[in-house]
Formats: structure tokens, C-alpha cells, sequence
């Protein structure tokens, strides 16, 4: 059933081929599109099939690819450049690195490729340096390219150069914003700057420079190979073609998948997926990344493309996906999101740098039980705010979390603030470890393992928990062989 769901482009090779060869990669179609590009096709054509098949980006924004290689086609210069983004930095995701070290040749092709759709003579591919396998079959794959001449001078006997290179990124979140990422590859310290200009007209070395994702040129060989007309009719109306999912947290099968556009979360959580964990409800999936947002159990019918997620305050960004259960707590699963966000920001703009951090003090304030009604309504308003006047997309998102688990889950918010209990569960501050009176027989083992020694009581006598010394770590109730300890 599951392998039914699945439908592989950007993943098709990797498995299938030896990452290390070049000619096993040709013998699995490689550099057939480049060919077909230098031999029967015009720039202009190259860009008007990336348009015609619909492919947008996969790094998050979802920006049409074809457009933007259009836009970058428009302005003469002496160099122009294609970037790849290889910064993958969502917790729990790796779709970009699994490609690379499976299959960096249709990286190269694609990238190749769309140099030769814009005039483009120069190529860098930016990658985390936490990457090191990925690195090396990169520069394997840029060698073998360069000696079989796919890449470099002259190639395959025309005219058209095109030369590649490798930078390393050291994992800065937000580098991967485009402008962040070519203030990064040009020494300077990795944070956006305002567009216009946008790096289609003045990029790296304010030449034109056109950015695209690992996942987004994996699938530009197939495109021109099997053409526009096929790409499109996979997906919805306005996603087409596939997304690549890294499949996480409490789920049965985890890994990598990759689905057409416009399957149901239900088909992706509880078939492709296997369900929750032992035997648990779905309560949510993150979406997006830290600065994505939460689909819950009402959202099982939802359609995956760009539109629909984000019209439940979450996004489609570039792949990652971390399912919760009944056990997990909404507050606390925002404010840690909020907090990798909050210590990621590059501090440039002050809806992002003070937003953040005032947005995480007002949820460590709901998880400790020192909350009111006051601080959820200014948590809206700022969450509101920062996303009208943040500078760049990571800002711009970062309320995500918030907003998105609000928009289902409010009630445990206010059960955090009104009645000092976290509904859940796991906001320690609001947890007591309570002994039932009925089920105590005084064994005394709670007592023995408890690290504070805040459990009295004799043997074979109700014991009794100080809840003022309590340090909510749950010793006793796992010890307890009688069920007599309950978490309230």
C-alpha cells in the first residue's frame, strides 16, 4: 500500500545507481536532458518548458523555477551564476543530503542546465560543511563530470562553458535565504538584505544569479527528458509534480519519502507512514520546519501543495515533518520552535530579533503556570506583527508555531493559564506526582529511588509526595509496580 503512494523523481536514482560512477549514472539516462538542451533546444525554450511543467521551488517559497531562470535570462553580463542550495537546516530533515549522496550527478546536470537557460558561464554549490559524505561524492561527481565533458569547456562539443565549484556553509539556519546565502558565499556575515534588487538581476558578486534547492534541480533532467506535459499532470491545479518528505518523531515508518502533490495528510501519516506509535492518536505534524506550523487530527483530509497548508497557518518549506501524539503538549512543542528560531535569527531586523525573543518569554511564562488570558492575546498580536514586518522569510515565519497551534488547540493554552494544568502532561511546573491512597501498600520502593527524598512514609503505610520538594522526575511513578502513582 504504501510503495503504491509513493512516486519517485527527485529521489528516482538514489539506490538504483553507484553515486561514484559517473557512467552508472549514464546508463541510467544522466546528462540526456543536458543533451538535449545543447542539441535541440534554445535557452528560451529550456526556460519555457521549466514554465510550462509548473515546478516550483522546493526549498520552501514554492517561486516558480522557469520564472525565475526567466527573469535572470533578461540581464546581460560577463558572468552570471547558478547557485545550489544545499543548507539544509530544518531539524530532522535531510531530503537534500540523501540526494547528493545518492545522486549528485542530476544536481550538476540540472544545474548545467539552467545555466544554459539563463547565459549562465559559472556554478557554486553551497552546502553545510556537517555534510562530509555529500562533499566528497560532489567533488567526485564535479571531476568525473569534468573528464567526461559535461562540465567545464566546451561542452560536449559546443560552445557553451559552464564551471562548478563548492562553498561551505557552517550551518547557520538562516542561511538558507537566498540573500543570506550570498552574503554568506561572499565572506560577509549570512544575513538577507532588503529586494529589490532581487539576485536574479544582481546576485553573487552583484552579478545575475539564479537560486535553487537541491530537491528543485534533481528534478530538472527528468522534466526534459520526459517533457513539460508529464510533470504537470502530476499534482494539484497549482503543485505540480512531487515533494520529498522527511518523515519523523512518533511514527511508525521514518525515513525519507516522496509523494505526488496533492495526496492527503491522512494518506501520508497513517498509509505511506504506517500510523502513529504504538498505537497512539495523531494529534499534529509540523510541517515546514521550526518556522512551519502545525496540521492536527482535524487536518487529516487536508491536500499536501502550497496553497492548502498554507491556509491552515502552516507551510510547505522544504520537506521536514515531525508527528506528535496524544502525549505532546502544544505550548511546549511551540515555544521549542519558537526557541530554534529565536537562536538562529541573524538580529538584523527588530521584529525578528526582539519578536522572537518576547514571544518565547511569553510561552515559558504559559509552560511555568505564571500566564493569564493577557499574554495568549498578546502572543496573537505580536505573532501577527512579525509576520507583516519582519525583514525576510525566517521572520516572517517564525510565528508559525504559535499561530498555527492556536488555531486548533487555544483550549490547552487557556488550560495552562486558567486552571495551571498542562493538559498533556509535560509541563513540568504544572505536574504533581500524586500517591492513591486505595492502591499504596507501603513497599517503599517510590521512596527509596527518589533522588530528593521528598516521599515519607513507613512500610506498609500510605506514602505521602512534599510537593514543594518534588522535582517532577517521574522516578517513583516508574518504579511504582502497583500503579499507585498517578501524574496529574
Amino acid at each position: 500500500m504504501a510503495e503504491k503512494k509513493q512516486l519517485r523523481i527527485a529521489t528516482r536514482n538514489s539506490g538504483f545507481i553507484d553515486p561514484e560512477n559517473i557512467d552508472s549514472y549514464i546508463a541510467a539516462g544522466g546528462y540526456l536532458g543536458l543533451a538535449k538542451c545543447l542539441g535541440e533546444m534554445t535557452p528560451d525554450q529550456v526556460i519555457e518548458t521549466m514554465k510550462a511543467s509548473g515546478i516550483r521551488g522546493r526549498g520552501g517559497a514554492g517561486f516558480p523555477t522557469g520564472v525565475k531562470w526567466g527573469f535572470a535570462s533578461k540581464y546581460a553580463s560577463d558572468d552570471k551564476y547558478v547557485v545550489c542550495n544545499a543548507d539544509e537546516g530544518d531539524p530532522g530533515a535531510f531530503m537534500d543530503r540523501a540526494i547528493l549522496e545518492g545522486d549528485p550527478h542530476s544536481v550538476l546536470e540540472a544545474m548545467a542546465i539552467g545555466a544554459y537557460a539563463i547565459g549562465g558561464n559559472k556554478g557554486t554549490i553551497y552546502i553545510r560543511a556537517e555534510y562530509p559524505m555529500a562533499i566528497e561524492r560532489l567533488k567526485i561527481a564535479i571531476k568525473q563530470a569534468e573528464e567526461k565533458g559535461v562540465i567545464g569547456k566546451n561542452i560536449m562539443g559546443t560552445d557553451f562553458s559552464f564551471d562548478l565549484d563548492i562553498k561551505y556553509g557552517a550551518g547557520a539556519f538562516v542561511c538558507g535565504e537566498e540573500t543570506a546565502l550570498i552574503n554568506s558565499m561572499e565572506g560577509n556575515r549570512g544575513e538577507p538584505y532588503t529586494k529589490p534588487p532581487f539576485p536574479a538581476e544582481a546576485g553573487y558578486w552583484d552579478k545575475p544569479t539564479i537560486v535553487n534547492n537541491v530537491e528543485t534541480l534533481a528534478s530538472i533532467p527528468a522534466i526534459i527528458v520526459k517533457g513539460a506535459e508529464w510533470f504537470n499532470g502530476i499534482g494539484t491545479e497549482t503543485s505540480k509534480g512531487t515533494k520529498v518528505f522527511a518523515l519523523a518523531g512518533k511514527i511508525n515508518n521514518v525515513g525519507l519519502i516522496e509523494v505526488p502533490m496533492g495526496i492527503t495528510l491522512q494518506e501520508v501519516i497513517m498509509e505511506v507512514g504506517g500510523g502513529v506509535r504504538d498505537g497512539k492518536e495523531f494529534k499534529a505534524v509540523q510541517t515546514g520546519g521550526p518556522s512551519g506550523g502545525a496540521l492536527t487530527y482535524k487536518d487529516l483530509d487536508v491536500k499536501i501543495d502550497y496553497e492548502s497548508l498554507v491556509a491552515c497557518q502552516s507551510m510547505m518549506g522544504s520537506g521536514g515533518m515531525i508527528v506528535m501524539d496524544q502525549d505532546d503538549c502544544m505550548v511546549s512543542i511551540a515555544k521549542f520552535f519558537v526557541e530554534f528560531t529565536m537562536e538562529e535569527t541573524c538580529g538584523k531586523c527588530t521584529p525578528c530579533r526582539i519578536g522572537s525573543k518576547r514571544i518565547y518569554e511569553a510561552l515559558d511564562k504559559i509552560t511555568m503556570g505564571q500566564g493569564s488570558l493577557e499574554d495568549i492575546e498578546k502572543l496573537k498580536q505580536m505573532s501577527n506583527a512579525i509576520k507583516d514586518t519582519a525583514l525576510c522569510g525566517l521572520g516572517q515565519t517564525m510565528p508559525n508555531p504559535v499561530l498555527s497551534t492556536m488555531r486548533v488547540f487555544e483550549d490547552e493554552y487557556t488550560a495552562h493559564v486558567v486552571d495551571k494544568k498542562c493538559p498533556a502532561g509535560v509541563c513540568s511546573d504544572l505536574l504533581e506526582f500524586v500517591v492513591v491512597d486505595d492502591k499504596c501498600v507501603g513497599c517503599t520502593l517510590c521512596k527509596r529511588v527518589c533522588p530528593v527524598d521528598c516521599i515519607s512514609g513507613n512500610a506498609k503505610e500510605i506514602h505521602v509526595i512534599d510537593q514543594a520538594a518534588c522535582i517532577k522526575c517521574g522516578a517513583c511513578l516508574d518504579k511504582c509496580k502497583f500503579d499507585a502513582i498517578i501524574k496529574q
